[in-house]
């Protein structure tokens, strides 16, 4: 009876180290996966702050600069556009350079503008040179000016950033596969005996098979439920301390990422557990005492 009770508490910590080491793994997936959520989110948000003016012809009447700017709204590289009258512009400028230049100048030399700021994907020098060659055609347009330096600079840095997240997230899973996998092993290993009295009687590999699945989708369940929560509770503080990251989050795209780290906690365990049942049951009998 001692034994018996000894061997169950054996299997009961085996599954709660299973559990626990899912859980882990699953944890510092999500949250390295949340990181690159948000990077995404924040590089688009940069990209889509950097601004480009397109300087308009003097004496161009108001309601052709105003249809002008809504045909720009309605293209598919324009997220917002502003326009900025020569009085909006020279207050701006006067503000900037603390002196009222209009009146030293006796006129105003600025023209009137169209700020745009362009969607995340045309927000790179060779999609803004062709959107340029675009605008230069229209007979009201000037020239269109922005810091062609400073956007290259922008994305070079973020596919900086990206390729070392993405190589770090690489190497993690990885290494979060082969945990997953041991673990599980370990947890096997310890009923090997019982898969070979079970073939003994004549029980097909489905038959042995099954019990073990079912477990480890239940273990991985559980385990990807407590990493879930435990991401929600980072995701609460983050916000606490970070409020303007509130901004950068979108509820319906963390439903889906959470909905994926429980099918990712599902499908590692169950086929960790797969594997590992398929090794013993082919496993010759001498070898069940030397592994």
């Amino acid at each position: 009876m001692a034994e018996k009770k000894a061997g169950s508490g054996r299997l009961r910590a085996s599954y709660i180290t299973s559990i626990i080491s899912i859980t882990l793994v699953l944890f510092m997936l999500g949250l390295l996966g949340m990181i690159i959520m948000h990077g995404k989110k924040l590089s688009d948000y940069v990209r889509e702050n950097i601004s480009i003016s397109v300087m308009l012809k003097d004496n161009v009447a108001d309601d052709v600069v105003l249809n002008y700017m809504k045909r720009l709204q309605r293209t598919s590289y324009v997220k917002e556009a502003e326009l900025i009258t020569r009085e909006q512009a020279a207050k701006d400028l006067s503000n900037e350079l603390g002196e009222d230049f209009v009146q030293f100048l006796g006129y105003n030399p600025l023209p009137a503008s169209i700020d745009l700021q362009l969607r995340a994907e045309y927000a790179n020098t060779d999609s803004i040179a062709r959107i340029e060659k675009q605008l230069l055609t229209s007979n009201i347009v000037k020239e269109v000016v922005y810091q062609k330096s400073l956007i290259d600079q922008v994305n070079s840095n973020i596919s900086k950033i990206t390729l070392v997240i993405l190589s770090f997230s690489l190497i993690l899973l990885v290494i979060s596969v082969i945990l997953i996998n041991n673990t599980i092993k370990l947890s096997i290993y310890a009923r090997r005996f019982l898969i070979r009295s079970m073939q003994l009687v004549g029980a097909t590999e489905t038959f042995i098979r099954l019990p073990f699945i079912i477990r480890s989708i239940v273990h991985g369940a559980i385990a990807a439920i407590i990493a879930i929560l435990l991401l929600v509770g980072t995701l609460y503080l983050a916000r606490q301390r970070i409020p303007e990251i509130a901004a950068l989050q979108d509820f319906q795209q963390f439903a889906i990422f959470f909905a994926g780290v429980f099918l990712l906690g599902v499908v590692l365990s169950a086929t960790s557990t797969l594997v590992s049942v398929n090794k013993f049951l082919r496993m010759k009998i001498d070898n069940l005492y030397s592994n």
